[in-house]
């Protein structure tokens, strides 16, 4: 039974430690033909959950919604106000030691986002 026990806590150790550190504050841009458009995110994992906030084209804080961590990867939905329309941004990432890259999806439309891990 102790070893057991001893394995189960080593194993979760094991998984928890490869899990991404993805709590925190990144920033970065979203080439557009109009310009680069900047984006910044605060997140916090809370073992499989990802919860956190986008800033808004307006500078204010937009809730994520769906979020989830799998190990290295992250996953979680936007919804902003885009001229009175509802539109929901998904985004898909890979989490490295001190960026992020996203794949992004805005109405069908693919897009690209690195975004780095700022100091605290």
């Amino acid at each position: 039974m102790k070893f057991t026990a001893l394995a189960l806590g080593l194993l979760l150790f094991v998984f928890s430690a490869l899990a991404a550190d993805v709590d925190g504050k990144w920033s970065g841009a979203v080439s557009t033909p109009g310009g680069d458009f900047p984006q910044s995110f605060t997140f916090k994992a809370d073992g499989a959950m990802l919860t956190g906030s986008m800033s808004g084209p307006d500078g204010g804080s937009i809730a994520i919604k769906d979020g989830k961590v799998d190990g290295n990867n992250v996953s979680f939905s936007v919804t902003i106000d885009f001229g009175g329309m509802s539109i929901t941004l998904n985004y898909k990432g890979v989490v490295s030691k001190d960026q992020i890259k996203f794949q992004g999806d805005f109405m069908g439309m693919p897009f690209d986002l690195l975004v780095k891990k700022q100091a605290d």
